[in-house]
């Protein structure tokens, strides 16, 4: 590892991972909309896309992390927010 290069934040999830992630969705998507392709295939492609991505992360770390996000956000549509 080079200077000042910690081995956690190398594989590290950030907001700045998912904001790239939702603008290339939101591209292909768009993209894909535009190409004239039936919006239900769309809906499935890029699903089945956030699908594999979902599991990568599960698998890559450890589950612990998309667990306390899905926890979170149950919690938080239960409280109303």
């Amino acid at each position: 590892m080079g200077a000042g290069e910690s081995g956690s934040a190398a594989g590290r999830f950030g907001p700045t991972h998912a904001l790239i992630l939702l603008i290339a969705v939101l591209g292909l998507g768009t993209g894909l909309f535009l190409a004239g392709t039936e919006l239900e295939t769309v809906f499935a492609l890029l699903g089945g896309c956030g699908a594999i991505g979902a599991a990568t992360l599960t698998a890559a770390g450890g589950g612990r992390r998309l667990m306390s996000l899905l926890v979170e956000a149950a919690v938080r549509s239960g409280a109303g927010k």
